[in-house]
């Protein structure tokens, strides 16, 4: 990393430590061994909802998250900078976002170093919690552009290639998600055996919801092995939603949209997990898809509770050995 954006990284990230607080104004009390981990895409960070900004916060403090994952954390509306930036200060934990106009990791833990494979595609950080364990996490959204339900709404008779195309010639999305992998291999963060965590909006279905029986059950879908969540799995990353939930039918998962729920529904906002250790350190064992119970469609957007038109993701894993 450049010196310069070195020393930049440490002013912002230092926000809590700096005033000698090791774990932040909403640090989670003594309790069960695990960490609880939230992605959310915060819809250009939570201003088209009035008090939105507030709402987030008030949603990462009820999940009790310890990282957070985020993108489009923007600039608030009116005199308050980034979401993360803010929300940082509010909470007095750590955030690091590089020079990325809305990627973000946010967090109660130590941030012992930083990355950023790409400012609009890829940022991350080395964690220490409490116990001196490390992890790494990293926020990541890519392209939107062409996205495969769409079409396959618009054209129910769209061929396999055609689909394909979507994800791999008519978006960046493919080439997006290789250069994340090739960015964590090069920088060694494949090879270790501590946990690392890549989580975000990526903006395209994963091959294990396009099933045969998701195709029989649920509409817009069919049994197609899309290929960035293919090339994730290859590289030797969990689904952690599909982990703990294999059924695609019966726990759909589905993040994209709480809110434009006349769009093909899928689960585009997801965690990814790799350790290389026979027995991984973190274990996941619950997760939670917000809003848990959706507002009426009446309820102009203005006026909503849950702040974006994504949902928010929390996983909860336990630490074992």
């Amino acid at each position: 990393m450049n010196p310069m954006l070195l020393i930049v990284a440490v002013a912002i990230i230092s926000t809590a430590s700096a005033r000698g607080d090791s774990g932040g104004r909403d640090s989670v009390p003594d309790g069960p061994d695990t960490v609880r981990v939230l992605v959310w895409n915060l819809w250009h960070g939570g201003n088209e909802v009035d008090n939105g900004p507030e709402k987030a916060l008030q949603l990462i403090r009820d999940s009790k998250a310890d990282i957070c994952l985020l993108q489009e954390s923007h600039d608030i509306k009116g005199p308050r900078p980034k979401f993360g930036i803010w929300a940082a200060e509010e909470l007095g934990w750590k955030v690091w976002m590089g020079k990325s106009s809305h990627l973000c990791v946010l967090t109660r833990h130590n941030v012992k170093k930083t990355f950023v494979q790409s400012k609009q595609h890829g940022v991350g950080v080395e964690l220490e919690d409490d116990q001196g364990r490390t992890l790494h996490a990293f926020s990541v959204w890519i392209d939107y552009r062409n996205y495969s339900p769409y079409l396959l709404k618009e054209k129910p008779d769209s061929s396999d290639a055609d689909l394909l195309a979507c994800e791999t010639t008519q978006s960046g999305r493919l080439r997006q998600s290789k250069a994340l992998l090739a960015y964590l291999e090069e920088n060694g963060l494949t090879s270790l055996e501590t946990p690392l965590l890549v989580g975000g909006d990526w903006n395209c279905p994963s091959h294990l919801d396009w099933t045969k029986e998701t195709g029989e059950a649920l509409p817009y879908r069919r049994s197609l092995a899309l290929p960035v969540s293919k090339a994730m799995e290859e590289n030797g990353f969990v689904d952690v939603y599909r982990a703990i939930y294999p059924d695609p039918v019966n726990d759909p998962g589905n993040t994209w949209s709480p809110l434009f729920r006349e769009k093909p529904q899928d689960r585009i906002d997801r965690l990814y997990y790799r350790s290389l250790r026979k027995v991984p350190q973190l274990k996941p064992v619950r997760a939670t898809v917000y809003p848990e119970k959706l507002e009426d469609d009446a309820i102009p957007v203005l006026d909503r509770l849950f702040p974006s038109d994504h949902s928010a993701l929390l996983i909860e894993f336990e630490w074992g050995m």
